[in-house]
């Protein structure tokens, strides 16, 4: 799997799935799921995942003699 090893399955981003607007799933095996169930049918699509965002990085306790040479 793309991204994360230790991704827990989620409807969400299942090849069979496509989303609805109610945070719901149509999937073609199951029918209407959660976003947040799966099934043991699930296939990871890595195009229907957003990954998280990283971290910001925070220059607050840089001086600037770290920026002299």
């Amino acid at each position: 799997m793309l991204f994360e090893k230790n991704m827990e399955p989620r409807c969400a981003y299942c090849h069979h799935g496509t989303t609805l607007e109610d945070g719901q799933v149509m999937c073609i095996k199951k029918g209407i799921m959660a976003a947040a169930g799966s099934c043991r049918r699930f296939r990871y699509d890595p195009l229907k995942r957003t990954p998280p965002k990283p971290a910001a990085i925070s220059f607050a306790h840089l001086k600037d003699e770290d920026f002299t040479l």
